[in-house]
């Protein structure tokens, strides 16, 4: 019979042979991905922030790993039935997703029921952007500032004035809701289903005011098609050098957001891990930098526990947000 001290000892052996035999699987599993064309999961509409900097991603991951990244949209209910979708797709780092931080960190707190746990369903490889919106208003509008469009709201007494949004449960429907709570002003809520169309509906002067991502309004914002009269960060935006953050009429609002690239739970740490560096190099990259900071998007990344623990972090907090601010949806 062998003693506690031989039994350690042959446990410590056996160990050591297991991880010396694993770990040429584990480094065969990291060169050999993608084996296979890798599905990247956009869970807003094509034309929104989420969908420019999830193509970008993909481009350049696929030029930098090779084999295919091919962007599917699944839109909806606030970005949650792509969610659910990738939540119950393969653990093996061909389906990811490209997702807002709304998704993540505000819809389990505005829904009943998303349909899957922001934390136990995914692993966050990487945040990508942090993004500001723009509160954006007709062009022909007298409205020339957030103050002015504040006192507008105010007197238009028991008929609350209307805002577009990209639909239910995203940052700009939140951010509608937040203004309104600050300041005091009531607000009607008018859901679109996508960004690209809300910023259509304000040009079109459908309705009188929206919030909007930079990087899928800015290009409105330089022709002329929308004016911007306030950002959503707390320090002017060079790329909007004359258009004041919202909190000097509004103090302390503030409303970023992020897009980051996450993964179905228990897929390998070897092939996170790739993904994390890959990432890391392609928002670092010169080309990237310039074409996102001329939108007014920001790379933004960080190590996949550090990412987690953002998540972690954001979810009470915009809970609270959420709370105050009495938005809900069915």
């Amino acid at each position: 019979m062998l003693s506690f001290t031989s039994r350690t000892a042959w446990t410590l052996k056996v160990t050591s042979v297991l991880m010396g035999l694993c770990a040429p699987l584990v480094a065969a599993a990291q060169s050999n991905y993608p084996s296979r064309p890798v599905t990247v999961v956009v869970t807003m509409a094509p034309g929104g922030t989420t969908d420019i900097v999830g193509r970008l991603v993909a481009q350049k991951l696929q030029e930098r790993m090779g084999g295919s990244f091919v962007v599917e949209n699944k839109a909806g209910a606030g970005g949650n039935i792509g969610s659910v979708a990738v939540s119950k797709s393969a653990p093996d780092g061909h389906t990811l997703m490209v997702q807002l931080s709304s998704t993540q960190v505000i819809n389990p707190a505005l829904y009943k029921s998303t349909g899957f746990d922001p934390i136990k369903d995914f692993v966050p490889i990487s945040p990508l952007v942090k993004v500001p919106y723009a509160l954006i208003v007709n062009p022909k509008s007298d409205v020339q500032s957030v103050a002015a469009l504040l006192a507008k709201a105010k007197a238009a007494g028991d008929k609350p004035m209307q805002y577009a949004s990209a639909g239910s449960g995203t940052p700009n429907h939140l951010l509608g809701e937040l203004l309104g709570t600050m300041a005091g002003v009531p607000f009607t809520h008018i859901p679109y289903k996508g960004a690209a169309p809300a910023t259509q509906a304000v040009a079109a002067g459908e309705v009188p005011f929206a919030f909007v991502a930079l990087p899928t309004t800015m290009g409105q914002i330089k022709s002329g098609l929308v004016r911007a009269i306030g950002v959503s960060s707390t320090e002017p935006l060079s790329v909007l050098p004359d258009v004041p953050p919202i909190a000097r009429t509004v103090p302390r609002f503030s409303g970023d957001a992020w897009v980051g690239l996450f993964a179905p739970a228990g897929t390998p740490a070897a092939i996170v891990d790739r993904l994390n560096n890959e990432v890391r190099q392609v928002m670092a990259s010169a080309d990237v930098k310039e074409r996102l900071g001329a939108s007014g998007a920001t790379p933004f990344t960080l190590s996949s526990a550090d990412f987690l623990q953002l998540i972690r972090t954001e979810l009470p907090l915009w809970a609270d947000v959420v709370k105050r601010s009495g938005a809900t949806v069915d």
